[in-house]
């Protein structure tokens, strides 16, 4: 099997494709056949080292991943070989073999790609925990989305539209907007904190409801000073660079909550009660109410171009490796 190998935590360009013996499943575990990997902007601080999670060196990196069952470990009765599944691990999936406990596996519908499997898991579970588990969003309510032109915030837009809400798109440029409209956004505004304010108070209701944030800095700051009364800014990332400081005193006199996006615990604590959620998106994906927007594909061996692709932001919606 081949794997693209982080020897040391000096970045994209220090991976190197291996070859490796091929992985076989223990007790509990199946191995997957890898088509296409999801690259993910944690799978980027991975390899320099400031994720949460660092694994010892060599290691590949990938969070997310589709293919065929290949070979089936003692005890699981979930899964055959053969299956079409998408899969989710803490790190491992630049590789052509994973292994992984079975139920970190689901079967896909038939009618998906691989490259499409490969590019739901991280991008539309962190979505759709947020805004359905973190935030309860309602339908009429109205959701704003920062980062709306990447992968999470594509994700956040078209799940939002699933859910029932009135959905408003911050984006870096008008190339990212009209993609964000394409998914689904009602309205679009610039990435600036002045526009972000203005939206706010021309609302009905004072503010939005909810407020999903991948950008932090800046653009969180003026999210919070723009939520309506009972409202909820949902943290999920830092793309921006400054990690806002939240002043306590903003969330009693509007009642508001800050609440915290964590895709990957939930994945480690219970990662079956993930499936009814990924049973939601394949349902909204059959009837054609989600469409993960591909910007790019690099094969495995080019990696390190994947993610620089991903930092230089110029590239709209998942990036996925395929083998």
């Amino acid at each position: 099997m081949r794997a693209m190998l982080c020897h040391a935590f000096d970045g994209p360009e220090g991976l190197r494709l291996s070859t490796l013996p091929d992985v076989q499943p223990g007790p509990g575990a199946v191995a997957i056949a890898v088509a296409a990997a999801g690259v993910n902007f944690a799978d980027t601080l991975m390899v320099r080292g400031l994720y949460q999670n660092k694994p010892p060196a060599p290691f590949a990196p990938g969070f997310e991943v589709a293919g065929t069952v290949a070979a089936v470990g003692e005890g699981v009765g979930t899964l055959a070989i053969g299956d079409r599944v998408s899969a989710t691990m803490d790190y491992g999936g630049y590789a052509d073999r994973v292994v992984l406990p079975a139920a970190q596996a689901v079967r896909i519908p038939d009618a998906m790609d691989f490259v499409t499997a490969a590019a739901l898991p991280v991008a539309h579970g962190t979505a759709l925990v947020a805004l359905d588990l973190r935030a309860a969003l309602k339908p009429g309510e109205t959701l704003l989305v920062t980062g709306a032109g990447g992968g999470v915030g594509l994700a956040a837009i078209e799940i939002g539209k699933a859910i029932g809400a009135i959905v408003v798109a911050s984006t870096g440029s008008e190339a990212k907007a009209e993609i964000a409209r394409r998914h689904g956004a009602d309205r679009t505004i610039p990435a600036t904190p002045e526009a972000i304010r203005a939206e706010g108070k021309a609302l009905a209701a004072g503010g939005f409801d909810v407020v999903l944030d991948i950008v932090g800095g800046d653009l969180a700051d003026a999210a919070l000073r723009s939520l309506a009364w009972g409202g909820r800014l949902l943290i999920v990332g830092f793309a921006g660079g400054r990690i806002p400081q939240i002043p306590a005193n903003h969330l009693i006199l509007r009642n508001t909550a800050v609440v915290g996006v964590h895709w990957s615990s939930h994945r480690r604590r219970d990662p079956a009660s993930l499936h009814p959620l990924y049973a939601r998106l394949f349902g909204w994906w059959s009837e054609g109410r989600i469409r993960p927007e591909i910007g790019a594909r690099f094969p495995l061996e080019e990696a390190p171009a994947a993610m620089a692709a991903l930092l230089s932001r110029a590239v709209p919606g998942k990036i996925v490796l395929t083998m």
